[in-house]
């Protein structure tokens, strides 16, 4: 096999003194040896070398490999190598310790229990009062749910504004296609969301949407507005939720201005509506971020509409397509959080994916 490989790379030396194209060496190689033929990763290299006036056509020499030690001692001595720097690859670690590769991830997997994961995205790095803040309020919820039951969660109506857009290019999950042995890999150009956008505002408690209307054009979300939409709520309550309407609910919303504002909590008030407490910088703790607005945008994107009409209309269909069950799954998911975040001491409980 060696005298093969060597032969080759004498014809990749010829072609390329010739003034041949690798891609064309390569074909060449490929018709002439067939399944013994070097691979295009290492054509190119040695083509490369050749045109940078290498005359040898044989390996160079190599120190060796690193030995097989898996002992207690070369654990101890990886842990401290990886303590000092995380981002170490197996490569450098191998070349630092003088173990080879195999027995470095070995020893990281199996006897570190370590993995290599990528940073998560957070929205905010917070500060030790931050944190405890967010610990303390879902570990008062946790208790409220102990104290008076499930049935207190199904007086929550939770909610929240996001944009929708005219187009919203598709993830690269979504873009992933089966292709056939030696197929190309598909490709996709770089797109950006649309100007065009309409604002979402939606309201749901653990049964379903309660009332959800999108806002004017040119409409900022002021406490004013706010008001206006909290009236149109409580309507909308006395029809879809008398129960509720009658005997009370409590409203949570994130700490945007329009929702804090000194007129919405005198309105609130006047309307004896209460309200839970939502610890700033929490997209992690709010159902419709981490829920809602990803389950209604995903299937939304890679589409175009035509207008707004067709935007609002889209949005109006995949609400519909939500089952009770899928809000009553929403809300478990959201207690296992405040769970979740208090094991965590108010860390965030994970990204923004359901």
């Amino acid at each position: 096999m060696c005298d093969v490989k060597n032969e080759q790379r004498i014809v990749i030396k010829f072609l390329v003194k010739s003034g041949e194209k690798t891609a064309e060496i390569f074909r060449k190689l490929q018709r002439v040896f067939g399944n013994d033929c070097l691979s295009k990763p290492r054509v190119y290299e040695w083509a490369s070398r050749f045109a940078s006036g290498r005359e040898s056509t044989q390996d160079d020499a190599r120190s060796g490999a690193p030995k097989i030690v898996h002992t207690r001692q070369n654990v101890e001595r990886l842990r401290v190598l990886v303590r000092t720097d995380r981002r170490l690859t197996v490569r450098m670690m191998s070349s630092e310790l003088g173990i080879n590769k195999e027995t470095i991830r070995q020893m990281l997997h199996g006897d570190l229990l370590m993995r290599k994961l990528c940073a998560m995205l957070v929205p905010k790095m917070l500060t030790v009062e931050q944190k405890e803040l967010r610990r303390s309020i879902c570990e008062d919820f946790l208790e409220r749910i102990q104290s008076e039951g499930r049935d207190w969660m199904s007086s929550i109506i939770t909610a929240d504004e996001s944009w929708v857009y005219q187009y919203d290019p598709e993830t690269r999950r979504q873009s992933k296609q089966w292709i056939e042995e030696g197929g190309e890999r598909p490709t996709k150009a770089r797109m950006s969301r649309s100007q065009i956008k309409t604002m979402l505002i939606c309201f749901f408690d653990v049964r379903g949407i309660v009332h959800k209307e999108f806002v004017p054009q040119g409409q900022t979300v002021t406490g004013v507005f706010y008001i206006e939409v909290l009236k149109r709520l409580c309507h909308r309550m006395s029809r879809v939720r008398p129960e509720l309407a009658k005997n009370g609910w409590i409203l949570h919303h994130d700490n945007a201005p329009a929702h804090t504002s000194l007129k919405v909590q005198q309105f609130l008030t006047s309307r004896n509506i209460k309200t839970l407490p939502h610890p700033p910088y929490s997209p992690d703790l709010a159902p419709l971020d981490f829920w809602l607005f990803p389950k209604l945008k995903e299937p939304m994107k890679g589409h175009r509409y035509e207008d707004l009409e067709d935007i609002q209309r889209a949005v109006t269909t995949v609400l519909k397509s939500l089952t009770s069950g899928d809000f009553q799954e929403c809300f478990q998911k959201w207690e296992e959080r405040w769970t979740k975040c208090v094991r965590l001491g108010g860390e965030y409980c994970e990204g923004m994916g359901a």
